[in-house]
Order: structure tokens, then C-alpha cells, then sequence
């Protein structure tokens, strides 16, 4: 069963910096707690519409492929799984971008299906752990630019 869990955080840089930094796929293995990403598909606008992962995390191994809808605006993004392997059977989410003050404040969604069965004490550990790790390497990539 999916359960979903979010967080928020405070950037210190304006909408369109933070969006750049999210939708540059092919660097989260830098900073978002994933092995690979790869740009699979764009659209019209010429941003990327599919992206496949992998992830290792826990001692678990998983790949997804990702469909992505943006906001207007610089509000954000959305996704929703196309395939899935692995440990993980479904990913839904996304990022909600809000101009606060000077900076922008993220809230992070996710929605988690794993494929494996887990204590339920340990998968919110997991999902929180994606989470802070989503935030966190979010704001250290934005702000370091």
C-alpha cells in the first residue's frame, strides 16, 4: 500500500533558479540520492517529459521510469510512474514551488509503492529519508550556484 509523506524547506534563490536545479535530471546523481538519470523524452517546450532512474538505497535496488507535468509559472512538478522494477511499484509526487520573501519555499510530495515488503516502522524511515534527501540536496545544489 502507497502512504505519502512531505516535507518543506526555504531556499534562498527565486523560483526559476530552483526549477533549473529540478529539472536538470541528468545531475541527480550528484545531489538527489539516485544512481542514474537519463532523459528520455521532451516536450514541446523542450523540457524533459520521461526520465528513467535507478536507485539503490537500504540494500535495495530499484529503476522507474517517470512522466513529468509542470506547473505554470515556475510553480513546480509533478510525476507519475510509467514503468517500475525492482523494489519500488509505483512513484507519484512532485515539488510545489511558492515565492517567499526574497527566496522560494519547496514543499516535496511523495508517494511511495514498494514492490518488497518491508516493517511498516522501516518504509516511513525510508520515505523520510527520500524526502530530506530531496530537500536538502535541493537547497545545497540551489544555493551553492
Amino acid at each position: 500500500m502507497a502512504e505519502q509523506t512531505s516535507g518543506s524547506i526555504e531556499i534562498d534563490a527565486p523560483l526559476e533558479r530552483v526549477m533549473d536545479v529540478i529539472t536538470d535530471y541528468d545531475s541527480y546523481p550528484e545531489w538527489a540520492g539516485v544512481k542514474t538519470a537519463e532523459v528520455l523524452q521532451r516536450d514541446s517546450e523542450g523540457r524533459p517529459a520521461e526520465v528513467a532512474m535507478s536507485v539503490s538505497q537500504m540494500g535495495f535496488e530499484a529503476s522507474y521510469t517517470l512522466a513529468y507535468d509542470y506547473a505554470p509559472d515556475f510553480g513546480g512538478v509533478s510525476w507519475t510512474t510509467k514503468e517500475a522494477s525492482g523494489a519500488v511499484k509505483d512513484v507519484g509526487g512532485g515539488y510545489v514551488l511558492e515565492a517567499s520573501g526574497g527566496g522560494t519555499k519547496v514543499t516535496y510530495n511523495l508517494t511511495l509503492e514498494l514492490g518488497i515488503s518491508l516493517p511498516a516502522f522501516l518504509k516511513r524511515q525510508a520515505d523520510k529519508q527520500v524526502v530530506n534527501t530531496a530537500l536538502g540536496g535541493l537547497k545545497k545544489r540551489v544555493e551553492e550556484r
